[in-house]
């Protein structure tokens, strides 16, 4: 019997010891799978993107998404960056403020470490949150405000700011003008923060340049009629007029003071004015002026080429182009803080304050930013409508004057 019961012990035994093998490899296996999540969390690096896609300024703010995420999805099929894919949190906030603010907070929880932006209103409302959580942000503003560290030292963007805009396109129809009476200059924008923001400096310049200042009316993103206030100009009789909208509310413009007859020549903010203007004013366009700040589809250059082969040679709008350039920039910020170490929010920000005449692949005019001095550049590309075309005519370069910061 003894040796029976010592047989069926170790019998005991080996099925235990059996079944802590298995619960050992069993609990490998479980770490196994954790640890590789864990991983590919670790090697993500997140990044949010405020997006209108169905809000008032939709219509310029979808392509230009659509060239982030299409920027995205190019530098993770290289690789991503330092070996870590770009995964974009994309979230459609329809320009509505206080959906930007949550969808934020969202964002700083699944782990972001930069934001592209979109909205003027949305991007100043966030400068003390961003400022706070030492997060990055690359917004579609480029309201002045943004351009100044000491206001707003995590605001970052890629074209010249609202007012250089302004100030530019003042300055070169200055210095075409060819009549001896002094130029006479109107502004029409939404009363929203985005179409406020050049005003006051914009009306400064022109006094300074010799323009004498004859009206200001406002039209909205929405609008569907502008003439009343086009009559309230026509009465004027102002030689240029600053519109300050979106692609759909310049047309409206465009098209009411055709009819009006009004004899005008219109100049028109980044967002007024893009390919889509033609096919919605027609020959309303003939003649006057968009400012823009990237290439046009059927420009040259490298960056142009590989949007051409990315898009399957689909026709995109100026926006797009900006969107993608965007993007570059930001990439190249964190490529260089990895670089140096830890990605991290206050080391892409140290990186960008590097840039110096960073090409972002001819798409636009040099970047550089400063540890003082946001502002990437101070060249507006200026296009006229001829014929149904865009048609670049000059690509002034204002001076950087400290004064202008912020302003």
């Amino acid at each position: 019997m003894g040796i029976f019961k010592s047989i069926i012990t170790r019998k005991r035994e080996m099925g235990m010891k059996r079944i802590l093998a298995l619960m050992a490899v069993l609990c490998l296996s479980l770490c196994l799978v954790w640890s590789c999540g864990k991983k590919e969390e670790v090697q993500t690096i997140k990044i949010g993107n405020l997006a209108d896609l169905t809000g008032p300024t939709s219509a310029v703010g979808t392509p230009y998404a659509e060239g982030v995420r299409a920027c995205v999805d190019y530098l993770n099929s290289k690789g991503g960056i330092a070996g870590r894919k770009l995964e974009l949190f994309q979230v459609d906030y329809a320009y509505d403020v206080q959906k930007a603010l949550t969808t934020y907070k969202r964002f700083k929880t699944q782990g972001m470490v930069a934001l592209q932006g979109w909205g003027t209103a949305d991007t100043e409302a966030l400068v003390e949150f961003v400022n706070k959580d030492q997060i990055p942000s690359l917004s579609a503003s480029y309201s002045a405000h943004l351009t100044d560290p000491k206001k707003a030292p995590y605001n970052f963007f890629i074209a010249p700011d609202y007012s250089t805009q302004l100030r530019a396109a003042l300055k070169y129809l200055r210095d075409s003008w060819k009549e001896t009476y002094s130029p006479r200059v109107a502004f029409v924008y939404p009363d929203v923060p985005y179409g406020l923001s050049p005003i006051a400096a914009g009306k400064e310049y022109a006094q300074e340049l010799g323009f004498e200042i004859v009206g200001d009316e406002n039209v909205d993103l929405k609008a569907v009629d502008a003439t009343t206030q086009l009559l309230s100009l026509q009465k004027k009789n102002p030689d240029f007029v600053w519109i300050g909208g979106t692609t759909p509310s310049t047309a409206v413009i465009m098209k009411d003071a055709k009819k009006l007859e009004m004899k005008t020549t219109f100049f028109v903010d980044i967002w007024g004015n893009d390919e889509n203007l033609i096919k919605l004013a027609g020959d309303a366009t003939e003649g006057h002026i968009g400012l823009q700040a990237a290439a046009a589809y059927n420009d040259a250059g490298p960056g142009m080429d590989l949007i051409r082969q990315l898009t399957n040679n689909e026709y995109k709008m100026t926006h797009y182009m900006r969107g993608f350039a965007s993007m570059l920039v930001m990439a190249e910020g964190i490529k260089r803080a990895a670089e140096h170490g830890e990605i991290t929010g206050p080391s892409i920000k140290e990186a960008l304050e590097t840039l110096r005449d960073y090409d972002p692949m001819g798409l636009t005019p040099p970047i550089s930013y400063f540890p003082d001095d946001h502002r990437p550049n101070m060249s507006p590309v200026l296009f006229r409508f001829e014929g149904g075309n865009m048609v670049k005519i000059a690509s002034p370069t204002l001076e950087r004057k400290p004064e202008w910061l912020g302003k």
